[in-house]
């Protein structure tokens, strides 16, 4: 997800895999070894991105502000599920990650797909947690703009006088609005339906992103990889 092209994904696994080994002594456990790997993985991801290999087709800047849209998600609207299960939805939402920036792409991959945790994320990336989670706001934001489609939502001008209730929604995931703040948020989701509507949609967005299925690593790859550690180790 993080190359968009799936040999220089390949050369990536593998020449993370072979560094592991080659600093696995001066490993002094301060993070976890997923994160550790994590950061290898990364930093050879941006290597192959330096040498334009494989560029995304289009790379979107989300730092600047932009106005909060409220979706509508029909009631008859299949599960996330079953949705990442539909070839066409899987290409969407690839589609989707494709339209962000890298370092958007990347802490929503590492945050939502993966599964890790925002301090991890933050490990990883050498970004302070606080840098992660803005960025990550604006990154599901602009993935559920471009999933609308897919998922049959309609994206009109929001309501007046409503908050931003996916940027609210999704600081709540991270935990960090107060109860007050997300009391205040639960009420005015009750009684309006075009925000819960779009609480809704922002959910089934990240749902698709966490149901995606791990991509299975080619038995010959799997070997090379071996092969490459064992004459590693026969050097020691």
């Amino acid at each position: 997800k993080m190359c968009r092209n799936p040999d220089a994904a390949q050369d990536v696994v593998q020449e993370t895999l072979l560094a592991m080994v080659r600093t696995l002594p001066g490993f002094r456990g301060d993070a976890s070894v997923s994160t550790w790997l994590y950061t290898i993985a990364r930093s050879f991801c941006i290597k192959k991105r330096r040498r334009r290999k494989f560029a995304p087709a289009r790379e979107l800047s989300l730092e600047s502000d932009r106005p909060a849209e409220v979706a509508t998600v029909r009631d008859s609207a299949p599960p996330p599920d079953r949705l990442v299960e539909d070839h066409e939805t899987r290409a969407a939402l690839e589609k989707a990650l494709a339209s962000l920036s890298a370092p958007h792409r990347e802490v929503l991959v590492l945050r939502d797909v993966e599964g890790l945790s925002a301090a991890d994320v933050a490990a990883v990336t050498g970004l302070s947690v606080e840098a992660v989670k803005s960025r990550l706001h604006r990154a599901r934001a602009a993935v559920r703009r471009e999933l609308a489609p897919a998922l049959g939502m309609a994206l009109p001008a929001p309501a007046a006088g409503c908050p931003d209730i996916v940027s609210l929604f999704s600081r709540h995931l991270e935990g960090d609005i107060d109860g007050a703040v997300c009391a205040e948020m639960e009420r005015h989701i009750a009684s309006c339906d075009a925000c819960r509507s779009a609480c809704d949609s922002l959910k089934a967005t990240l749902g698709m992103c966490r149901a995606v299925p791990e991509p299975q690593v080619p038995a010959r790859l799997q070997e090379t990889i071996r092969r490459g550690i064992r004459e590693l180790l026969n050097r020691r």
